[in-house]
């Protein structure tokens, strides 16, 4: 199955680079090199190929390569899920960042539609043991990735919860300013648990006989309180308690990831270091596998510096995988070694501290 996959890309005055050109055939691609040589600004341009602020969720003022602070520009040639398409995004002088599609101004959520972009980075490897929110952001991505349209759900329900919140703070008591907006909450919040709950049961299924190296987690949506079955019956009923805290105490926005290690039923917060990077290898490889099934091609596949936490065993298995999927996964590492077992499956690239990217295999 050959996947989504980049076939040019460009990265002019973006974060350290400043102009850097790469062409990849659609195998996966390994960039070795020091720490700060700029490995991972490759990755995070791709990852803005999808919708919304990309793996690091900046801003796109702190995109600009310093002390320049001209703009900045990533541009791709992508092989996309209805074909090929040229990619452009960017920000100019302190301005908003603009999409462009084959030449048309287009918005992000447009990029869900033509490409799906996963990735793991080591900022999550705390995901089990950090508070709710990284989790719900960590779920919010893979369903954005199954259901494109997600992200205006949230979007919604997060602007209008913010106009309710400052009801609530300015202690207004008409309920017909309420109920209007807690109508629009509802709407969302209906999308938003439907579009949760139908990601996790198609991760669930992609694990369930696949064979894979890594450990099969249980996934459930959960909430700091039991959910009511109408969310908009539940806001008009704690107005007042919503009130006296000044925001909205339940609704989708206090949704939590609960993840357990299958094999052994002990919840991923207490599993080990290395059992809970393995499990967010596993859901990375079941959100690849169900995508590939869902779409008939493979994502691409983001893994930043992923090979250095895993044993030599666990890294032939981890690109074994990634091989059999078709997936064009673009991978970081400080040494070239880390790699040795993809042979000519991949692509290879030396990235230098002077920012310099030059091919070390075809």
């Amino acid at each position: 199955m050959s996947g989504l996959a980049i076939t040019q890309l460009q990265l002019l005055h973006f974060r350290s680079h400043r102009v850097t050109r790469l062409a990849f055939d659609g195998r996966p691609v390994a960039l070795h090199g020091p720490n700060g040589a700029g490995k991972t600004n490759v990755l995070e341009a791709v990852s803005l190929l999808s919708p919304g602020r990309g793996m690091r969720r900046a801003g796109a003022e702190e995109l600009a390569r310093r002390p320049e602070v001209l703009g900045w520009k990533v541009l791709a040639d992508l092989r996309g899920l209805a074909g090929e398409h040229a990619v452009e995004t960017g920000a100019e002088g302190g301005e908003a960042r603009f999409v462009k599609v084959d030449g048309k101004a287009t918005t992000q959520a447009y990029l869900g539609q033509i490409a799906r972009v996963l990735w793991l980075v080591p900022s999550m490897d705390r995901l089990w043991i950090e508070a709710a929110e990284g989790r719900r952001r960590f779920l919010d991505r893979m369903t954005l990735s199954f259901a494109p349209d997600h992200g205006e759900a949230v979007l919604a329900y997060e602007k209008a919860m913010r106009d309710r919140n400052r009801l609530l703070k300015d202690n207004v008591a008409d309920p017909h300013w309420y109920g209007a907006l807690e109508s629009q909450m509802s709407e969302a919040a209906v999308r938003i648990d439907a579009n949760r709950a139908a990601a996790v049961s198609r991760l669930m299924a992609a694990q369930e006989g696949a064979e894979t190296a890594f450990p099969r987690a249980e996934l459930d949506v959960v909430f700091p309180e039991p959910s009511p079955e109408d969310w908009a019956d539940a806001w008009a009923e704690g107005r007042r308690r919503d009130m006296a805290a000044g925001r909205t105490l339940a609704g989708p926005h206090r949704a939590d990831l609960s993840g357990v290690f299958a094999a052994k039923g002990v919840p991923a917060a207490q599993c080990s270091t290395g059992e809970q990077k393995a499990l967010l290898i596993s859901l990375i490889l079941a959100n690849a596998r169900a995508l590939a099934a869902d779409l008939g091609r493979a994502p691409i596949v983001l893994l930043d510096e992923v090979a250095a936490h895993l044993d030599e065993g666990r890294r032939a298995a981890l690109y074994d995988e990634i091989c059999a999927l078709g997936a064009q996964a673009i991978m970081t590492g400080t040494e070239p070694g880390l790699f040795d077992s993809l042979g000519e499956r991949a692509q290879s690239f030396a990235v230098t501290e002077d920012g310099g990217v030059s091919k070390v295999s075809e």
